[in-house]
């Protein structure tokens, strides 16, 4: 979980269930199985979080600046996002803890606009913790038939990928540079 944190293309969503099925097979505890699966994704979360917080939106702008065109962001949008972070940080730290893709980046911002730290560990864990549970517990009721998990999942992973790409999509074809005064 921690590879899967720090570099995405691994998916939760395959280890978590596998594991619960392993718990099923009595291999391993469910218990065991969820809480190192939410202790590694924490490491990544943190490794992440700790990053963002050294770069800093100071030394971050320049790359704004530089490639904001593709990150269909400009600082005026990080203007806002501050704000935003800093009214609803942790409801977007916690929920984004339990969507595909976003789970991956969302301590990024995190860092990058200074949220609490005694924050970002207790909503990115308590996010975290229902991921990995509901994941493991899937596998653990499924047993063997992984088939089944990948059904239900795999349609549900694939709807919100599929809406960050569109949303993306539609972003870069509707993006131009603001300013902060407008």
């Amino acid at each position: 979980m921690f590879l899967e944190t720090v570099f995405p293309p691994i998916p939760s969503e395959v280890i978590m269930p596998v594991a619960g099925v392993a718990a099923a097979q009595g291999s391993m505890t469910l218990g065991g199985v969820i809480a190192s699966g939410t202790t590694g994704a924490m490491f990544g979360n943190f490794f992440w979080y700790l990053v963002a917080r050294v770069i800093g939106l100071e030394r971050f702008r320049p790359f704004i600046e530089k490639h904001g065109r593709w990150l269909t962001l400009d600082w005026y949008d990080i203007i806002k996002a501050e704000k935003l972070f800093g009214r609803f940080g942790a409801v977007i730290v916690g929920i984004g803890r339990m969507l595909p893709t976003v789970r991956s980046v969302v301590s990024i911002p995190a860092g990058l606009l200074h949220m609490r730290l005694r924050s970002f560990l207790l909503w990115s864990t308590i996010g975290t913790a229902g991921w990995s549970s509901a994941l493991a517990i899937a596998g653990y009721i499924l047993g063997t038939q992984f088939d089944d998990i990948n059904a239900i999942l795999g349609p549900l992973s694939s709807a919100v990928i599929a809406f960050i790409v569109l949303a993306y999509v539609w972003r870069q074809l509707t993006w131009r540079k603001r300013h902060p005064e407008e």
